[in-house]
Order: structure tokens, then C-alpha cells, then sequence
């Protein structure tokens, strides 16, 4: 997965701004990750799937995931970031 830009749309840049200072910080730190290495182990990338199916999920922890849409040149837009839940909301 080769990654070109990263976009920050105002409504995932809402909720990050909700997210407790440590939650941020390690959102930040799994972003860099990703942006080094989307295929890094310890993001548990994958694509979601039925009606989500355009969409993928990177892990910040154990409760909480960040959701994304890869376009075709391989800029990703963020979509979403919070608990496991978020999926309900999308």
C-alpha cells in the first residue's frame, strides 16, 4: 500500500479534538506509523466490510480505531477516529 497524502476533513478533525490528550498523542504516533509503514503489525489494518466495504480500520488501541478510505493514487482521507463503536456511525 503505497500512501501519497493524508487528508484531515474538518469532521475527523472535530472528533480528534474530542479524543483525551493521550488518546491524541497515540493517534498521532499511529499515524506516523502508518505513514512509514501502513502494514506495520502492531496498526491491524484491514477493510471493512458490508456496507463499510470502501472504507478500512488501523487500530490506535484495543477500544479505539481510526477509519479511512484509500483512493486509487494512494492519498487516504481520514474519516473517523474513536471507539470500536464508531462503525455504528459511519
Amino acid at each position: 500500500m503505497k500512501i501519497t497524502n493524508i487528508y484531515y476533513p474538518k469532521n475527523f478533525q472535530e472528533q480528534f479534538k474530542k479524543l483525551a490528550e493521550e488518546l491524541k498523542l497515540l493517534t498521532v504516533k499511529k499515524i506516523e506509523i502508518f505513514k512509514e509503514n501502513p502494514l506495520h503489525p502492531s496498526l491491524r489494518l484491514h477493510m471493512l466490510k458490508g456496507k463499510l466495504i470502501n472504507l478500512w480500520s488501523v487500530s490506535i488501541t484495543n477500544k479505539h480505531r481510526l477509519i479511512f478510505k484509500r483512493q486509487k493514487n494512494g492519498d487516504i482521507i481520514l474519516i473517523s477516529v474513536g471507539k470500536h463503536d464508531i462503525y455504528k456511525y459511519l
